[in-house]
């Protein structure tokens, strides 16, 4: 990227970070929060060719406390998407297990569509009826969908833009703004504790007998939801073991773990300074004063605006992807994506600085687009990307921009290449030109930059799982508390919350990792079964098809599905 190597490595520590703690007498620990008997659970229709999976939408009413400032009425419910065989019972209780999963980085409920649809599926195949819940945290009750779900049922992308930055109305809703720190207080206590007991607040009331969550429930998540599954194993929630909640664990490209080790070798908060010398306290008080801002936001890439119009990007591609993309010809020329745009759109440095030739110059797909901003080939970070194809319809070259395509061979930049992913990086070249298409995973003629090997995701499924689902595939406004309490974990105030040290092994593990993703780049691999994916990169063992270009069924769900036969 163009910013900052400090810049950078913070965003990517908090990509792959997120575990955090309150005090052990604070008010998420000391007692649940009250709950009233409130529940709603409503159908969700998407386009998936998989008809044989029911999901729905659950809102369970789960009230924050007191302690943590003035919120949102929508931020006192929990959700998750629930992913259940047609052919299976429709009560929870009946199904023979439930896996529960926590989302990664800057990542929503929506970002799981796919591996539930296939692992329930899988599992239907196999005469077992199980579940996926897909859980959201709750921050991202502050995300206003209301654009992005109006463009969909209208096949309209235009009238998402025209929400969200032109002051259309929708069923007599108008955009309110994207929320500024001001307004964020709240989130400034939301660390390990708060999220760590709103996962056990939701399963006690969903599944209130003890007996059943010990033997039929599977805890786990991609990325830091593998970290937070790690915190919840050993923490006790009023006496009651994390572990004990739980069958079995299963962590999708990341490690059931307290720590982030196994995810990426990033430095930590300290090592950036970020919170080098500073007391858990003094790391609070300037959460609450606002010192330290209580969501990460980038100037520009990584914020609460360019994850929004990611998933405009899904409705065009979803809606009409071969049509000719207007999307960067409509959004507002504002510094924030004006600067993403040149990030993600430039050759090397001198079209970086220049803005020559800008994005709006090249025709291309409504799905080229956002296989340009989500492919391993094309997206810069490697946290965020999936393989899902290749530019199609014109000359493309080699993309030196933010860094080289030989980064791991300069020794300034060696250290930091498995930050970027092994993959070169690929760009269109000829601007005012012909209309750049994509080629899906499945369609891919093997070129300098890739082959069908290393092609796993659909793009259709890709894009539904960004336009179709009512929680996103985003986190628009990520907590730094997670950031900064991993950090200090081994401070009283977490660490006087994790009574049970040996609450991970205490149940059977299975890591579901890509070839090309995160853990295994970091050289660290967690204990437990392992199942290794060729070519899936850090989001691929979410997005990935059912079929594979080898004929085969995909590896991650197939494995996901058997272990939870057995766990």
């Amino acid at each position: 990227m163009t910013f900052p190597r400090l810049a950078l490595a913070a965003v990517l520590t908090a990509g792959t970070l997120c575990s955090v703690a309150v005090q052990a007498t604070a008010a998420p620990q000391a007692a649940a929060p009250q709950r009233t008997d409130v529940r709603t659970e409503v159908p969700v229709t998407t386009s998936s060719p998989i008809t044989s999976v029911i999901e729905t939408e659950v809102s369970v009413y789960v009230p924050l406390p007191a302690s943590a400032g003035p919120h949102p009425a929508a931020c006192d419910w929990l959700s998750y998407l629930r992913y259940r065989d047609a052919g299976g019972p429709a009560d929870s209780m009946d199904a023979d297990k439930i896996l529960i999963a926590q989302p990664g980085i800057f990542e929503g409920a929506g970002a799981f569509d796919s591996v539930a649809r296939d692992t329930v599926a899988a599992a239907a195949n196999a005469g077992k009826h199980i579940e996926f819940w897909a859980l959201e945290r709750r921050s991202n009750c502050l995300v206003d969908t209301t654009g992005r779900l109006a463009a969909l049922a209208a096949k309209s992308p235009q009238l998402g833009i025209d929400y969200y930055y032109h002051g259309a109305s929708v069923d007599g809703r108008t955009f309110a703004g994207f929320v500024p720190d001001s307004q964020l207080g709240w989130l400034g206590h939301q660390g390990i504790a708060q999220t760590v007991w709103d996962e056990y607040d939701l399963m006690t009331a969903e599944l209130p007998s003890a007996t059943f969550r010990r033997d039929k429930v599977l805890c786990g998540g991609h990325s830091l939801g593998g970290t937070i599954t790690g915190f919840f194993a050993e923490w006790s929630f009023n006496g009651a073991p994390g572990y004990q909640q739980c069958s079995g664990y299963f962590a999708l490209d990341s490690a059931i773990a307290p720590s982030l080790a196994s995810l990426s070798g990033m430095p930590t908060m300290s090592d950036i300074g970020v919170t080098s010398g500073l007391s858990y306290d003094a790391v609070q008080a300037a959460l609450d004063s606002g010192a330290l801002a209580r969501s990460i936001q980038l100037p520009a890439l990584i914020n609460a605006e360019t994850m929004n119009l990611l998933g405009i990007a899904g409705v065009a591609a979803d809606v009409d992807p071969t049509g000719q993309s207007t999307l960067a010809q409509a959004i507002p020329n504002n510094f924030n994506l004006n600067t993403t745009l040149r990030v993600l759109f430039s050759q090397n440095l001198s079209n970086f600085l220049s803005g020559s030739p800008p994005v709006q110059d090249f025709r291309m797909t409504n799905d080229t687009v956002l296989g340009a901003l989500m492919d391993n080939n094309s997206e810069p970070l490697a946290f965020l990307q999936s393989s899902v194809g290749f530019f199609a319809g014109g000359p493309v070259g080699a993309k030196n921009f933010p860094v080289p395509n030989d980064i791991a061979q300069v020794p300034v930049l060696s250290s930091i290449a498995n930050l970027f992913g092994p993959d070169p990086k690929a760009i269109p070249t000829e601007p005012s030109g012909p209309l750049y298409t994509w080629e899906n995973y499945n369609q891919i003629t093997p070129n300098a930059f890739t082959t069908p090997a290393q092609e796993v995701t659909d793009i259709a499924e890709l894009a539904r799982s960004f336009a179709e689902q009512p929680l996103g595939f985003t986190e628009e406004y990520f907590p730094t508390k997670l950031v900064t309490d991993i950090d200090q974990a081994d401070s009283p105030q977490i660490a006087g919350n994790l009574a049970f040290p040996n609450g991970i092994t205490a149940n059977p593990v299975i890591n579901l990792l890509g070839g090309s993703g995160l853990v295994v780049a970091s050289g660290h691999l967690p204990p437990g079964q392992t199942v290794i994916a060729p070519g899936y990169h850090h989001l691929d063992v979410l997005t990935a098809a059912p079929i594979q270009n080898d004929g085969l069924p995909d590896p991650i769900s197939t494995s996901l599905a058997t272990f939870a036969d057995g766990a």
